[in-house]
């Protein structure tokens, strides 16, 4: 069983997509009660956590999945435009390093509004939230958002940190080939969510090294 506290707006669709989804590269949802804003999931078995591999050998398991999730959607989930709208008039009042921030901003305010494609993203997808099950690796606790699909490899690429740069490279580099993704938009993207969702040192050390 799993609750989510009400008010965030980060996990506030989480069953839906888990509907969304029906098994396919994420945990089946079995029940759901609206009103305590709680859901009863499917168990992974062993449960061992993805991260718990070879970076190499994660990466490539969690881009097959990453190529499951990404299903045509819109509503009722909130869209990745508008939260990075959001994030764009935040970020300057934030107090984090100002060059890291414009570069952020910029690109935020050129890529939100011109995002080529709308599918369902995980948002939150890294090696802790991909679990070993007997039907594979599947993905648990999305935050779902509507948008583009360099987006969703954010948390992925600064996973097991602190990651060096060449970790972050490789990753990346990685992903655009096997994903098919711009890269341009996908360190755009990594940076501008470490920025806006944590801002922690560790999150802004790795938003350093994408922008280097």
């Amino acid at each position: 069983m799993k609750l989510n506290p009400p008010g965030e707006l980060e996990p506030e669709h989480e069953p839906d997509a888990l509907e969304r989804w029906g098994g396919t590269g994420a945990v089946r949802l079995l029940a759901r009660d609206d009103v305590r804003h709680a859901m009863l999931i499917e168990r992974c078995s062993p449960g061992t956590q993805l991260w718990e591999l070879p970076d190499d050998r994660a990466t490539e398991i969690a881009a097959g999945v990453l190529e499951r999730l990404w299903i045509p959607a819109d509503r009722p989930f909130r869209r990745l435009e508008d939260e990075a709208a959001r994030w764009a008039d935040e970020l300057p009042r934030s107090g984090l390093d100002r060059k890291l921030v414009d570069r952020a901003v910029s690109f935020i305010r050129e890529a939100a509004p011109t995002q080529r494609e709308s599918v369902l993203l995980h948002q939150d997808f890294h090696g802790g939230n991909v679990l070993e099950s007997s039907r594979g690796w599947l993905a648990i606790d999305a935050k779902p958002l509507v948008g583009e699909r360099e987006f969703d490899t954010a948390s992925l690429i600064r996973d097991r940190r602190p990651a060096s740069k060449a970790q972050l490279e490789r990753r990346l580099d990685y992903l655009v080939e096997r994903l098919r993704l711009d890269p341009e938009r996908t360190r755009g993207w990594a940076l501008a969510h470490a920025l806006a969702w944590n801002g922690s040192p560790e999150m802004i050390d790795c938003a350093r090294r994408l922008a280097s």
